[in-house]
């Protein structure tokens, strides 16, 4: 019988448990791949629709990949110096090959091609490994963590009625938080003419009683 505690399926052996959630992983990252002539093209880019306990327990394997991935970034640009753009096996690429610019270029380009050999590790797929370094990390270059969010969905789903979530890359669909003006009324310009209009129609009339008062005291007098 299998039971659930804190939101984890238990009953499955530790590699049935990593090779799921590495699969999953490598499905999220492959939606993001140039599907236009493929046969099984994902519905939705940078989106996967499961449970939501396997969402939950994804998440962190998807960051730490995105992780690896943007901090080679950093290397490559480095790397990129003491590269060359010689056809390989030409001339130009042999004579680059023998030069010290070469051996900079291995010591450069090091970290980068461990961190690949990582997330290979963890994802198990070359082509979501290749995704991974070369469309999704350069889009979070400037962004440190955060680069999923999972959403709980209302209907269930048919069968075990289990409950359904997806996760999904951000910075794609995100919604924008937008301030309303504050509204300004057409009568507000009329209103304080009238206003200004009536106060001094108040202090011509103070002026004439007053001097009206004056001229009765002279005459009285």
């Amino acid at each position: 019988m299998r039971h659930r505690r804190r939101g984890r399926i238990l009953g499955r052996s530790p590699s049935h448990r990593r090779a799921m959630l590495r699969n999953l992983a490598s499905s999220l990252i492959l939606t993001e791949r140039d599907a236009e002539f493929d046969n099984n093209e994902p519905k939705v880019k940078g989106r996967v629709t499961t449970t939501l306990h396997k969402a939950k327990e994804v998440r962190p394997l998807v960051e730490k990949c995105v992780t690896i991935a943007r901090r080679s970034l950093t290397h490559i640009e480095n790397a990129r110096q003491f590269a060359t753009d010689a056809e390989r096996n030409s001339p130009e690429w042999k004579q680059w090959r023998s030069s010290d610019r070469w051996q900079k270029w291995c010591a450069a380009i090091a970290p980068s091609v461990a961190a690949r050999r990582r997330a290979l590790q963890l994802l198990g797929d070359k082509q979501a490994v290749q995704i991974l370094f070369d469309e999704i990390a350069p889009r979070f270059a400037d962004r440190h963590g955060g680069y999923t969010r999972v959403l709980r969905l209302a209907k269930p789903r048919l069968g075990d009625a289990g409950l359904q979530a997806i996760i999904e890359f951000v910075g794609v669909r995100d919604r924008e938080t937008v301030r309303s003006e504050k509204p300004s009324f057409g009568g507000d310009e009329a209103d304080s003419e009238s206003s200004t209009e009536a106060v001094a129609e108040s202090e011509s009339s103070e002026e004439a009683a007053a001097s009206n008062e004056a001229e009765a005291d002279s005459k009285d007098e």
